[in-house]
């Protein structure tokens, strides 16, 4: 039997990642089922609109290998805090 979603675990990473500066948010409600809002582009000052996709279903395979560190250490399915990923860094090119 697969795991009932939510009602408000949408609007709880959209929420999540609009208010801060990272580039997706995440809720593990199974071992086998997350929540995902990620942005599709970076926000900016000037833009009058943007666009955040929201995903379900399974795991990827960072948030599976999460998954299984949070088993291990005895923590409750459904995690309640949302985990937010940053957007990644440049490098410098080399000179």
């Amino acid at each position: 039997m697969k795991a009932q979603i939510p009602p408000k675990a949408f609007s709880k990473v959209v929420n999540a990642l609009i208010g801060s500066v990272a580039k997706t948010a995440t809720l593990y409600l199974a071992p086998n089922l997350v929540v995902r809002a990620t942005w599709r582009h970076k926000p900016k000052a000037n833009h009058t609109r943007e666009e955040v996709v929201v995903t379900f279903g399974a795991p990827n395979y960072l948030e599976r290998k999460f998954a299984k560190v949070a088993l291990k250490a005895h923590e409750p399915f459904p995690i309640r805090k949302v985990q937010l990923k940053a957007w990644p860094v440049k490098r410098k090119a080399k000179v």
